[in-house]
C-alpha cells in the first residue's frame, strides 16, 4: 500500500496499523514528522518496547530477525525502528527483509526510515513483499504551492495566519528547508504570539535560509532568471561551495545544449535529441526555453569563459573565481550580452 505524506494523520487515526511501514525520502523535517506520527500511534497502540539499529553503525542483518521474533519481558508489543542511510539494505538485508514480510512476526511493529530510493528498488522482491504487507510512504522536497500549502498549514497549527503576499514572503525565505521554516514559524509564534501577520512582521522576523545548490542553479540557468541565479549563486558562496563543483554544473549544462544543437542542426527531431541526451519530463521545457534562447555564439562564450574561471580557481591565471563564475552565469540570459 503507497500513501502520499498527506495521508499518513488520517491513515493512522482511521486504520489498524500495519505491520511494516517504509519512509523513504530526502527530506529530513517531514521524514521526521511522518516517523514521530507512526511512533506515537503505536504507543497508543500498546506497543511500548522500541528497539533501534542503523544500518551505518555496526549493525548487523542477523540482529533483526532476532529482536523481532524473540520474546519481550517488559512489554507484549514493540517497535524496531531500522534506519538505512544509503536507500538500500543491500543483498543480505533484501533477503532478510523479504523472509520478514513472509513471516510477519505477532505484536511488532517494523518502521523503516530510508533514504531516497531509486526507481529500480520499488520493483525489487524486497520493496514488493514488503508494500503487500505494509505502508510505503515516499517523501519529496516540497515546491511552489505545495510548500505554501504545508507552510499555511504550519503557521495554523499555531494560530498564526498571513494573507498572499506574507506567505509568499515566507515561501521565499525558507524555500526548500522546511526545518528552518518550522523553526522560523516557531520564532514568529513566540514574537507575536497568535494572530495576522503582515509581510512587514514576516520580513523583519525571518531569516534567509533558502537552501541553494548546483542543481537549483542548473536550472535557473536554463530558466534565465538573472535574480535567481544571483541570489543562488551567492547563497553557494556563503555556503562555502567548491567553485569547481560550481563551475562543472556550468559547464554540464552549456555542454549538453552545445551537443543538443549539433544533433537538431543535423537533423535529429527535438524530441529525439532530448531523449538521447537522457533529459527528463521535468526538464524538457527548461532545456527547450534554453535552446530557444542561446545561440552557438552565447555558448562558445559561455565555454571560453568557463576555461578562464577554471584556470582561475587553479591559480594559474590571476582573478577572483566568484566574479567569473556570475559573467558565465549571466551569459545565460540577455543581460550576459550577445545571445545568438
Amino acid at each position: 500500500m503507497r500513501l502520499k505524506p498527506e495521508q499518513t494523520t488520517q491513515h493512522l487515526r482511521g486504520n489498524k496499523l500495519a505491520p511494516v511501514y517504509l519512509v523513504s525520502g530526502d527530506e529530513p523535517q517531514q521524514i521526521a514528522e511522518i516517523t514521530d506520527a507512526i511512533r506515537k500511534a503505536a504507543q497508543e497502540a500498546g506497543y511500548l518496547e522500541r528497539e533501534i539499529f542503523s544500518q551505518d553503525s555496526g549493525f548487523s542483518w542477523n540482529d533483526l530477525p532476532a529482536a523481532a521474533y524473540a520474546t519481550s519481558l517488559f512489554a507484549d508489543r514493540k517497535v524496531i525502528d531500522l534506519r538505512l542511510p544509503s536507500g538500500s539494505p543491500g543483498t543480505e538485508g533484501a533477503k532478510v527483509l523479504s523472509a520478514y514480510c513472509e513471516r510477519l512476526p505477532e505484536d511488532t511493529l517494523l518502521l523503516i526510515t530510508s533514504g531516497k530510493l531509486a526507481a529500480a528498488a520499488l520493483k525489487t522482491r524486497w520493496f514488493q513483499a514488503l508494500e503487500r504487507v505494509g505502508v510505503f510512504i515516499q517523501v519529496r522536497p516540497l515546491e511552489g504551492e505545495d510548500l505554501q500549502r504545508w507552510l499555511q498549514q504550519r503557521l495554523q497549527l499555531r494560530g498564526l495566519n498571513t494573507d498572499n503576499e506574507g506567505l509568499k514572503l515566507l515561501t521565499g525565505r525558507v524555500e526548500g528547508n522546511l526545518l528552518a521554516a518550522a523553526q522560523e514559524i516557531e520564532k514568529l509564534y513566540i514574537l507575536y504570539g497568535a494572530g495576522f501577520l503582515d509581510a512587514v512582521k514576516i520580513a523583519d522576523a525571518v531569516a534567509d535560509s533558502s537552501r541553494y545548490d548546483v542543481f537549483k542553479l542548473a536550472d535557473s540557468l536554463l530558466a534565465g532568471h538573472p535574480g535567481r541565479i544571483t541570489k543562488i549563486l551567492a547563497g553557494l558562496k556563503e555556503e562555502d561551495v567548491a567553485p569547481p563543483v560550481v563551475l562543472w554544473s556550468i559547464t554540464r549544462e552549456a555542454r549538453l545544449l552545445c551537443k543538443l544543437k549539433r544533433e537538431i542542426a543535423a537533423g535529429k527531431n527535438r524530441d529525439a535529441a532530448m531523449q538521447a541526451q537522457q533529459i527528463w519530463d521535468k526538464r524538457k521545457a527548461l532545456v527547450g526555453h534554453a535552446l530557444e534562447r542561446l545561440g552557438e555564439t552565447a555558448l562558445h562564450r559561455i565555454l571560453v569563459l568557463s576555461a578562464k574561471a577554471d584556470r582561475e580557481i587553479k591559480g594559474q591565471q590571476p582573478g577572483d573565481p566568484w566574479q567569473s563564475l556570475l559573467q558565465i552565469c549571466l551569459l545565460f540570459t540577455a543581460i550576459g550580452g550577445l545571445q545568438r
